[in-house]
């Protein structure tokens, strides 16, 4: 059993012993550290005074975990917008709807059930900085929040219009065409995992003109019928399934709905680190910008991006850390390689809802040939597509350490051994080796003694052979 405390919230598996898992007692200790932060650093609010959105996914402890929460924030006299079951680009978008100091999202993201998680949200609706989040783990730490007096309790008020109105700022969006997608006429298979993306991915497909749709594990109890990280080998089901329909695709989310990955018409994977990559290519094609990955995705987001003539740049792995060099760069797009999505024109987090409504949006005008009997798009268009987009396959593996292992010397000597490459630091070390457009990326792990490995080559046997050589120079 699992208690990680970090920076940008607390997460673990449910039940056991206080601060070795994620029980009541800690949900209690980090919502009301969390609070008093806002409170302390004002928020625009009357010292206490302030506003939280509070929105869960799913899960099986979800509900019990969010009237924990709520009544905390109650304790400390925060006013509480209840947005329940919902996804995480949406309660984001809450935050700012309600103009509320900070949110709270329940979700473990692709984590199993057992598993559950605060994640927390700033008065921008996205992901609380670094410093932020160290002063909240030391409130926690420290006891010395302070719950408010009687007179002075927060109120609850309970809010179900939160998707609605995140669909509605889609379908406003220039780079959505309704219009082409209901030409389409597409036929799609969704894999809801038993949490909230079943619900909220069919509302938004019928929105968008989209009248035959098939929703696997559709039910929101939290009892996911696979593993829930959207990776090949847990999306069997989808695959028959997209194949037995004869449909044109299907649609993959996560628990929280921020990561999306489709399945071809053959029930072959278009592939996760390919889903930033086919928007980039589509968006690209209509509005000229910078685009931001984090150093452990794929290479082809930079080769469409030289196709378009515009500039690629890279960050530390982690949401907040894309988000970041976004602003930085004024980037029209960004995201991470785990099929997660950015699109600035709606809002700064990665929101699978919006990454469908691209990625249908640019396959619909792509679609021209038609082919499938009912007048839509064949499934040759979307594995056309695919085909058409650099070609890389990325090898994703990790080494077990010696408990007492010198991380940062086995760096170093790898940036001594390579130092005739380009090399990136901004977050471990990332080797790219320009002539065989090759790269290795080393990351040490923050909660267990491991080093990652992750390479990417033209195929699968040359990434294996890269992360090979590295192995044998790490040990």
């Amino acid at each position: 059993m699992t208690l990680i405390k970090s920076i940008s919230g607390i997460r673990g598996t449910i039940g056991g012993v206080a601060g070795k898992n994620l029980t009541p007692i800690d949900i209690v200790k980090f919502s009301s550290s969390f609070a008093s932060m806002l409170q302390k650093r004002g928020g625009g609010a009357d010292s206490g005074n302030i506003t939280m959105v509070v929105g869960r996914d799913g899960r099986v402890s979800g509900n019990m975990v969010k009237q924990l929460v709520i009544s905390t924030l109650q304790g400390m006299g925060v006013n509480v917008i209840d947005v329940d079951l919902s996804t995480t680009p949406t309660v984001e978008m809450e935050v700012v709807r309600h103009k509320a100091q900070g949110g709270i999202i329940i979700t473990a993201s692709h984590n199993p059930k057992e598993w559950n998680a605060l994640k927390l949200l700033g008065s921008n609706g996205e992901f609380i900085s670094a410093d932020e989040g160290a002063e909240v783990l030391r409130l926690s730490d420290d006891g010395t929040v302070q719950f408010a007096p009687v007179t002075e309790l927060g109120t609850v008020q309970t809010v179900n219009d939160g998707l609605k109105k995140h669909i509605e700022k889609i379908l406003s969006l220039p780079a959505v065409s309704v219009a082409d997608i209901k030409k389409a006429n597409f036929k799609i298979v969704v894999d809801g995992i038993n949490s909230t993306g079943g619900a909220a991915i069919s509302e938004l497909l019928h929105a968008l003109g989209v009248m035959e749709v098939t929703v696997l594990n559709g039910e929101p109890n939290g009892n996911f019928a696979h593993n829930p990280e959207p990776l090949p080998e847990n999306l069997t089901q989808i695959s028959e399934e997209v194949v037995k329909q004869k449909a044109d695709m299907g649609i993959v989310v996560d628990p929280d709905v921020d990561r999306l990955c489709f399945v071809c018409g053959d029930g072959t994977m278009f592939g996760e680190e390919y889903t930033l990559v086919a928007v980039a290519d589509y968006i690209l094609g209509k509005t000229k910008g910078a685009v931001v990955s984090n150093l452990s995705s794929s290479r082809a987001l930079r080769d469409v991006a030289e196709k378009y003539k515009c500039e690629c740049y890279s960050s530390a792995v982690g949401e907040v850390n894309v988000v970041a060099k976004m602003k930085e760069v004024n980037a029209v797009l960004g995201g991470e390689g785990n099929g997660g999505v950015i699109y600035p024109e709606l809002h700064y987090g990665r929101d699978a809802l919006v990454g469908t409504a691209l990625f249908l949006t640019a396959l619909s005008l792509r679609g021209n040939g038609g082919g499938s009997d009912n007048g839509g798009i064949s499934e040759k268009s979307l594995t056309k597509w695919r085909s058409e987009l650099p070609q890389y396959v990325i090898s994703k593996n990790k080494i077990s350490l010696r408990e007492n292992t010198d991380i940062d010397a086995l760096l170093e000597m790898l940036k001594t051994h390579f130092a005739a490459e380009k090399i990136n630091i901004t977050d471990g070390v990332r080797i790219d080796f320009e002539q065989t457009k090759e790269w290795v990326h080393l990351r040490r792990s923050n909660t267990e003694p491991i080093i990652r490995i992750y390479a990417e080559s033209a195929t699968s046997e040359k990434a294996g052979i890269l992360v090979g050589l590295i192995t044998d120079l790490l040990n």
